[in-house]
């Protein structure tokens, strides 16, 4: 069993868990009602859980997308057929980096192998070992996050979305940052912006920080800027999705705002994810394609409407913060500070 079969703190189900055969997927639109596993057999099945949410975050989309590329290997193991499952897991979620970064990887493995059980095992082999490098890149992640929190001072953080083990497997990437601070240092407190449409901060990091035992408020979006201008925090720590070669970052949509808030205020704004997360191959933050999702997300909250049935909506989900804005990027290989394409290109290296 490969990286992912490794159970949450506290004892919740892992979010994804690989039986060699199928992989089990904790259902993130279900938390933090009911802890709901759900089995996807295929790359159509797992496609369908990235677009619903059900599984998400950028590292864990990339090890999912592999598992389910290695499914379909076994299946049907021609390239044809990876191929034409590599198409639909790409259109999942056009945004994270992962997400094609694993398809790449995991169809090349199979190219270079042959046909039939060659391909099927080079495709299984790949996917088993960015679960394996994605657990190990968590890790160190978190050590280097909480040295850099720590020789900032950093004691008291807000954060946005959903940046731990569900979103990248044990222990995460700001969030697992976050708790090796708080194994330090027991005077960790952190603010919890709600992350409007789908709330992944108030029903996910909630739920995992109380997991972990951290202390923590759950504050509406909107109230995230004031605070930060009250000098209610410390630092801004948040994940990422996609990062352009010159440092501009696609995250979920309200990080931008934060941003802005940190440098008014003159907190540090602090990035942290794995190197897969970075593509070298787009130049700004203006090359990222930026996803677009269903109206009903923003007319409704928790199923019931908020605003007129009919009323126009613009959902996009994730937003670019300029480099500029950055005070640190974290990564499993080591810490850009200042943000640029030198400091990221050396990381690549």
């Amino acid at each position: 069993m490969a990286a992912t079969g490794a159970p949450t703190r506290a004892g919740a189900p892992a979010p994804l868990r690989w039986d060699g055969e199928r992989l089990h997927a904790l259902d993130q639109t279900a938390l933090p009602w009911e802890e709901r596993v759900i089995e996807l057999a295929d790359g159509a099945a797992v496609a369908g859980a990235l677009r619903r949410l059900a599984v998400r975050g950028a590292p864990l989309i990339g090890v999912a997308a592999g598992y389910g590329l290695a499914m379909d290997a076994a299946r049907e193991p021609t390239l044809a057929a990876l191929d034409r499952a590599a198409a639909v897991l790409r259109s999942a979620r056009p945004t994270a980096a992962n997400l094609g970064w694993a398809v790449d990887r995991v169809v090349g493995a199979a190219r270079g192998a042959g046909a039939g059980p060659r391909l099927a095992a080079a495709a299984r082999a790949e996917a088993e070992a960015i679960d394996a490098e994605n657990a190990a890149a968590g890790a160190a992640q978190a050590r280097l996050g909480a040295d850099l929190l720590a020789e900032l001072g950093v004691r008291r953080i807000l954060t946005h979305c959903n940046t731990g083990a569900l979103a990248c497997g044990e222990p995460g990437s700001a969030l697992g940052a976050i708790a090796a601070l708080a194994q330090r240092e027991a005077a960790v407190h952190v603010l919890v912006c709600e992350t409007r449409p789908l709330l992944q901060g108030a029903r996910l990091t909630t739920w995992e920080l109380r997991r972990l035992g951290i202390a923590h408020d759950l504050v509406v979006d909107a109230a995230a800027a004031g605070l930060v201008r009250a000098g209610a925090v410390d630092a801004v720590v948040v994940g990422f999705d996609r990062m352009a070669a010159n440092g501009d970052t696609a995250n979920k949509v309200g990080t931008y705002g934060h941003a802005l808030a940190a440098q008014a205020a003159g907190v540090p704004f602090v990035f942290v994810g794995p190197t897969s997360s970075i593509d070298p191959a787009i130049a700004t933050g203006d090359d990222v394609e930026i996803e677009e999702r269903d109206a009903e997300e923003v007319r409704r909250a928790g199923g019931e409407l908020v605003a007129p049935a009919d009323t126009p909506v613009r959902n996009p989900a994730f937003d670019v913060t300029p480099a500029a804005l950055v005070t640190a990027v974290v990564t499993e290989r080591g810490v850009a500070r200042p943000v640029d394409a030198g400091t990221l290109a050396a990381l690549l290296r």
